[in-house]
């Protein structure tokens, strides 16, 4: 058994063996966030698929993204509306947090009226 195949069945068994993974590919990450997206506070290489797949799985995990999108925090407050408190400001427009609004109407426990 190779030292990936070995790697693979420890991130299967649990997404939190990605931790201790020293060479962490893209397919090990990715079957990691989807089933524990906390895991990506341990990805050494975020990429757009894999920060996605994290926060659909866990939407307070936002807070792991290296490089929020709009697309990212949107799937993220989709699954939890606390999430829309851990978006960078300036992905915060007025287009952004009416779109908010229509994936989750709970958002609005969060928005800050000026």
């Amino acid at each position: 058994m190779t030292q990936y195949e070995k790697d693979l069945a420890a991130v299967k068994q649990n997404g939190y063996a990605l931790q201790y993974v020293n060479h962490q590919t893209e397919e090990l990450c990715l079957i990691a966030v989807k089933e524990y997206g906390n895991v990506l506070q341990y990805v050494k290489h975020q990429t757009p698929e894999l920060c996605l797949a994290a926060v659909k799985e866990n939407g307070y995990v936002l807070q792991y993204v290296k490089h929020q999108t709009e697309e990212i925090c949107l799937a993220a407050v989709k699954e939890n509306s606390y999430a829309l408190r851990l978006v960078k400001p300036e992905i915060k427009t007025e287009e952004f947090l009416l779109r908010c609004l229509e994936n989750n109407i709970a958002c609005i426990e969060h928005m800050e009226i000026k």
